[in-house]
């Protein structure tokens, strides 16, 4: 698990003026991840799949982070 944020001057890109990327890998493999790529904006990696996220602070980014680790590894480790 990574968590990574960057104070950036506020744009287009980032009008947070935040830049950040939270990760979480299993097996060398990104299973989730939450980032604001250039000219992307805030979004989700849930597998393969891409979702939009609706960014509130980083307060609020870590706690859905973390709630989305946990159910993962629920489901990850039932089997």
């Amino acid at each position: 698990m990574e968590k990574k944020v960057w104070k950036v001057k506020k744009s287009k890109d980032f009008p947070h003026s935040l830049k950040y990327s939270v990760v979480y890998i299993h097996n060398g493999k990104r299973l989730l991840g939450f980032d604001n790529e250039r000219s992307k904006g805030d979004h989700k990696h849930y597998f393969e799949e891409e979702h939009e996220y609706n960014f509130v602070s980083i307060d609020k980014l870590f706690e859905d982070f973390d709630i989305e680790v946990e159910k993962l590894r629920r489901k990850l480790y039932e089997n």
